[in-house]
């Protein structure tokens, strides 16, 4: 409590409205009709009242309506018993143990509360008041009662009760409008049909869990994170921490959250073009650093899949907050064709001590120690490849960059296009079975077993993708007959370890546009 007390009005059990401050000396004590220490009390309370009831105003504040009669009736109490239900007035004052008692003197200044029931403490309180007011002790039969009882937590405290409290506090960071729902409606139908939802059922994001959402950063609740397009809606630490909450995030996720939506909403990843593209683009993320072990997530078993919360809400709170503040929504600005899961969620941790090359965020230029958010834009994926026979470095490389050729479609060659490449832990024991197989090795491989006369690539009657035959017919044998590898260069093919230590099967995601045209990927330190 400060050093001014704390101003507040409620109602008695008269219903007469009590203010306070009143100009007089107080003694305020808060109580709670089922501890059995604030019952010990309540008849101490009470002779405190007839003996100083005339000068000084001692007055009982109970946490529970029905427990203010209750006591009143049992004690045969006659002092004013204020209604604190709401427990508004319980949270400021900023106690933790009922009874909790302050008395303030004629200065106007509180003095050291009491909690709970320690007979001395309050024999001394007894003599302070009597003295402050210059008047006769109060008839107390203090050798009568315990040398000391505990109290109880405060009904403030209730977890469920107290993150409410906070959120609805003078001085809660929380700003966003809030909806009102009638008691009878369902919430969960309410925010289907308002469009919240990706099409599965959302968490509702009451105050006390945005409360609780935004205890996992110390970043401001309204500082702006980003600028959501396609709509360029101003994305605050609040409104991410909202759509974190309905996507069922923890709170420990919430920076890996904050550092992906600064991530997509820049101008290099383009996310207004990643959403509109009818070819179905959507982020992927890849999260590397101490982090991953801190929240939980899955780099190994499954990790692309489901059964893993931190992996799922992440990703799905990406995309909550492009639909609900960017306004991506199917049938608006996202105009793909077919779609993808993706659309839904895709983040997964790099299984960095399962490989024995760099990780994905030390490669783009970070510390080994930082923790780091990555976000392609891709297609398609997984994408499996599988190899349960070839026990050869170079093979399992040779299988790797098959799997990739059938990208897009197997005659588009020398591809200015991302690709993420996940190796599983089975094959990266075969790539270095025989010595380090570097990933500067790993891409020259596929790029070369991937290289095809670029007459294959030529429109025909299987198929009429590919080189134009007018093109074609303007080129010389030679440039026909030269070696196109699948991707325009190495720096396309990106490469990260993820899975089980049992299975030969690595994966792909297939990369949407590259470059200006399209989207770059782009990696973000997380910040706490």
């Amino acid at each position: 409590m400060s050093a001014t007390p704390l101003a507040f009005s409620l109602r008695d059990m008269a219903g007469e409205t009590r203010q306070f401050p009143t100009g007089r000396p107080s003694l305020i004590c808060f109580v709670k009709e089922d501890c059995n220490t604030c019952n010990l009390t309540a008849p101490v309370l009470e002779a405190f009242h007839q003996a100083w009831g005339d000068v000084a105003n001692i007055w009982m504040l109970g946490q529970t309506a029905d427990g203010n009669a209750i006591l009143k009736d049992r004690h045969g109490l006659t002092l004013p018993i204020l209604d604190d239900s709401a427990l508004r007035t319980s949270l400021a004052w900023g106690f933790e143990i009922v009874p909790a008692v302050f008395w303030v003197g004629a200065d106007g200044a509180p003095r050291a509360p009491l909690e709970g029931f320690v007979r001395q403490e309050w024999e001394a309180l007894a003599r302070q008041i009597a003295a402050d007011l210059a008047a006769p002790p109060a008839a107390v039969h203090w050798s009568a009662l315990p040398d000391w009882r505990p109290g109880c937590g405060s009904k403030h405290l209730d977890p469920d009760i107290h993150d409410r409290l906070l959120a609805e506090a003078e001085g809660s960071p929380i700003r966003a409008r809030r909806i009102e729902i009638a008691p009878a409606d369902d919430i969960d139908e309410f925010m289907f049909d308002q469009g919240f939802s990706d099409g599965l059922p959302l968490v509702p994001p009451t105050p006390e869990r945005v409360l609780r959402m935004l205890s996992g950063t110390t970043r401001n609740a309204q500082d702006i994170v980003a600028v959501v397009p396609p709509n360029m809606a101003p994305a605050t630490v609040e409104k991410i921490a909202i759509n974190a909450v309905m996507a069922g995030c923890r709170p420990e996720y919430l920076p890996v959250v904050i550092a992906a939506v600064e991530a997509v909403c820049t101008d290099a990843f383009n996310m207004h073009g990643v959403t509109a593209t009818t070819m179905g683009a959507s982020p992927v993320l890849v999260i590397n650093g101490p982090i991953r072990a801190r929240i939980g997530m899955n780099m190994k078993l499954g990790a692309l899949g489901t059964g893993n919360r931190a992996n799922a809400t992440i990703g799905r709170a990406l995309r909550l907050v492009v639909r609900n503040l960017g306004g991506a929504r199917p049938g608006g600005v996202d105009r793909s064709t077919l779609s993808s899961p993706m659309k839904f969620t895709m983040c997964f941790a790099e299984y960095e001590e399962g490989s024995p090359w760099d990780p994905l965020h030390v490669e783009r230029g970070f510390q080994r120690e930082d923790s780091v958010v990555t976000a392609f834009a891709m297609t398609s994926g997984p994408v499996q490849i599988v190899d349960q026979d070839s026990r050869k470095p170079d093979q399992i490389a040779g299988t790797l960059g098959l799997g990739l050729e059938g990208m897009f479609l197997s005659k588009i060659h020398r591809m200015p296009v991302d690709a993420l490449l996940v190796v599983c832990p089975e094959h990266v024991k075969t790539l270095t079975s025989e010595g380090d197989y570097a990933k500067v090795r790993l891409r020259e491989r596929i790029q070369a077993v991937t290289s095809r006369p670029l007459r294959e690539m030529v429109s025909n009657e299987v198929s009429g993708a590919g080189i134009p035959l007018a093109a074609a017919a303007k080129m010389t044998e030679a440039q026909l007959a030269a070696p196109a590898p699948k991707f325009a260069s190495d720096k396309f093919i990106h490469i990260v370890v993820a899975g089980s230590e049992a299975g030969k099967f690595s994966a792909a995601f297939h990369g949407w546009v590259t470059g200006a045209a399209g989207s770059a990927v782009v990696s973000r330190k997380i910040e706490c």
